[in-house]
């Protein structure tokens, strides 16, 4: 049985003046334990509007989401999001953001040390525990929100543009960084991504979704994650297929673009 269930996923929104936008329609996907996957589309396609329901913060208008043959009805600590930006507490130093969740629990002080001391390690960030999350650059940043995510074992763990307003070369490394955790950890992803290359390197299974209402236009099953676990990420952009996955990708999504723009156009 898969771990994650989608089945036939609407959401509609009623706007004050009695409209009404339709964001999803008839969305249908199922992931097994461990796959990583992302998802692309146009803007208004319903990509966050998707991740908010998995998550718990809405609730459809119609269809369901399971999780281990249960049903999903709100936040739970079995799915962990990682925001854009960190949405970390500022009060708190590093240390303290990612205990935050065990502590929580109840969970004794020397099982959340251990536990912090271990994804700390893993992230790069063992020198800054103590260190302020505002003296810390916005990669590192996003360091912490995945180690304070995982820090709840989550079955799930959702991302919503973790890695968009980071610079360039930043946002490579960190690419690196999912896929190494993905890897170690064995943890099912849902990454939403504007960027096509970043979805390419970072779904082994990338879906394409239309413009509203928000369906599952195209999937895509990639061996370009696989690729990046061990290999410098640049050398996988050179690797056989990426460059006209990417054109194929693009392509598609600018035809839908140029849609949204040519109804836009016909409204006005």
């Amino acid at each position: 049985m898969p771990e994650l269930d989608i089945v036939d996923l609407s959401m509609r929104f009623d706007l004050p003046n009695g409209s009404s936008v339709q964001a999803l329609q008839d969305v249908s996907l199922s992931l097994k334990e461990g796959e990583l996957m992302s998802v692309l589309g146009p803007s208004g396609c319903g990509k966050t509007t998707l991740l908010n329901i998995v998550a718990g913060f809405l609730a459809p208008t119609s269809g369901k989401i399971e999780l281990n043959g249960h049903l999903v009805k709100g936040p739970d600590a079995e799915r962990g999001m990682v925001f854009q930006k960190g949405a970390l507490f500022e009060w708190m130093n590093v240390r303290e953001n990612v205990e935050f969740g065990p502590r929580m629990k109840g969970m004794p002080k020397a099982e959340r040390d251990k536990i912090s001391e271990h994804l700390l390690d893993v992230v790069g960030l063992q020198d800054f525990k103590d260190k302020a999350v505002y003296e810390l650059s916005g990669g590192m940043q996003q360091r912490v929100a995945l180690a304070r995510c995982l820090a709840n074992e989550p079955d799930v763990i959702l991302m919503d543009e973790p890695l968009g307003a980071l610079d360039a070369l930043t946002r490579e490394k960190m690419q690196g960084l999912v896929l190494k955790l993905w890897k170690e950890t064995g943890k099912t992803i849902i990454l939403i991504t504007h960027s096509v290359e970043e979805a390419l390197l970072l779904g082994e299974r990338l879906i394409v979704m239309a413009p509203r209402p928000g369906r599952i236009h195209r999937e895509y099953n990639l061996p370009f994650a696989e690729r990046g676990v061990n290999a410098d990420l640049r050398d996988v952009k050179k690797s056989e297929g990426f460059a006209e996955k990417r054109d194929e990708i693009l392509s598609m999504i600018w035809e839908m673009e140029e849609e949204i723009m040519g109804r836009t156009e016909q409204a006005s």
